[in-house]
């Protein structure tokens, strides 16, 4: 009896030597193709105190889809650098844009005067936050 458990150790043995090893890999591409041409959107007249951000093809994971323009809140010391899709190396890729720039740390307006999404009653989601941030849980 132990000759054959001996030569049945030696033959899993010899088996699980000679097998290869399992070797899993996984890549992942995704080229996005590029945003098709932006939508014709009519001027609003001018607000005071707010800044309006033009409509812009955004990408949900699948496909282009328009964004339609908004009015936001100025930021005194800021300026406003609106979304633009640029070609680079790994195909189309969409800078977001937002608020660029500010007032040094410590000065100018207090953030809690802020809104972003335009006039609304007082505190709450969106504040001091730049316009489509907060729907991704960046703020």
């Amino acid at each position: 009896m132990k000759k054959i458990i001996l030569a049945s150790l030696v033959a899993l043995s010899a088996a699980a030597a000679l097998a290869p090893v399992a070797q899993a890999q996984v890549s992942v591409n995704i080229n996005i193709g590029a945003p098709p041409p932006p939508r014709a959107e009519p001027l609003p007249p001018p607000r005071h105190g707010f800044v309006w951000v033009p409509g812009y093809w955004d990408w949900d994971g699948y496909r282009h889809f328009w964004r339609e323009g908004q009015w936001v809140r100025e930021r005194p010391g800021y300026v406003y650098s609106q979304p633009v899709w640029r070609q680079g190396p790994h195909g189309w890729e969409l800078d977001r844009g937002g608020w660029r720039g500010g007032p040094p740390p410590g000065r100018g307006p207090h953030h809690e005067d802020w809104d972003d999404h335009g006039p609304g009653p007082g505190p709450g989601p969106g504040r001091d936050c730049p316009p489509g941030h907060a729907r991704k849980g960046e703020c």
